[in-house]
């Protein structure tokens, strides 16, 4: 599996650079996880959008499917024999019902209690905790590799199980170690904490907040992630599994 990142800023899109979206290459398919703002710009510059094989959104915030619509639109204009699949949750069925566009794109529900298999992929999810309805995804291929992308979440002791053994794990990491409390998303502290007890191979931490310097978020992790190497998200990296 190769992941690239084309987005990875939380809630908004900043000095050029979009919220959240991944392109998942494995097994010859081309799968795009969440679509934010300027996520479709960013995949452009590797592929067609309109060569995409699926694409598997976590939840329908904003900065997680603020593209969705526009891609839609191209895949419209282009007028493909075969329709794009897009995966999401049926919890939110007003936003669920907006996936299905005639011509172009069609909506298929996951759950988490059976895996979904796409290609040669097998995606299994968890509700995480979060103000919406919203999953972490395990994604295994046909050669035993795993990435585990937690999206949108608080910290929750499911995590730890969700996340075991993960080649790469993507963490939510949306505050520095001193925000504490309620609140809807990881700190530092509990996206390394979380790659530590989960004895993942390695940690990127993104979902990144755009007033705490990045270097400053990945030595935080670091710290608590223990051996487990840490990387920050930013446009472009490539992770090889």
């Amino acid at each position: 599996m190769l992941v690239t990142v084309l987005g990875f800023y939380g809630g908004y899109p900043h000095d050029g650079i979009g919220t959240s979206g991944y392109l998942l290459q494995a097994d010859g398919k081309k799968l795009l996880i969440d679509c934010g703002s300027g996520v479709l710009n960013a995949l452009s510059k590797y592929m067609k959008p309109t060569d995409l094989d699926a694409v598997v959104l976590s939840h329908y915030h904003h900065d997680h499917t603020a593209d969705v619509g526009v891609l839609q639109y191209e895949w419209l204009a282009a007028k493909k024999e075969n329709l794009l699949p897009i995966y999401g949750h049926t919890q939110d069925f007003v936003n669920y019902a907006q996936l299905t566009v005639e011509n172009a794109t069609k909506g298929i529900a996951y759950n988490d209690y059976e895996p979904t298999e796409i290609g040669d992929l097998k995606f299994e999810f968890l509700r995480t905790v979060h103000p919406v309805p919203a999953y972490a995804m395990r994604i295994t291929d046909k050669e035993g590799k795993v990435l585990v992308y937690t999206a949108d979440t608080t910290y929750f002791d499911g995590l730890v199980d969700f996340a075991k053994d993960a080649d790469l794990l993507i963490a939510d990491t949306n505050f520095p170690e001193n925000v504490t409390g309620r609140k809807a998303h990881l700190n530092t502290k509990e996206a390394g904490t979380l790659a530590k007890d989960a004895k993942v191979k390695r940690l990127m931490i993104s979902h990144l907040p755009q007033t705490v310097d990045l270097e400053t978020m990945l030595s935080q992790s670091q710290k608590y992630a223990g051996d487990v190497p840490v990387v920050h998200a930013f446009e472009g990296l490539e992770v090889d599994l």
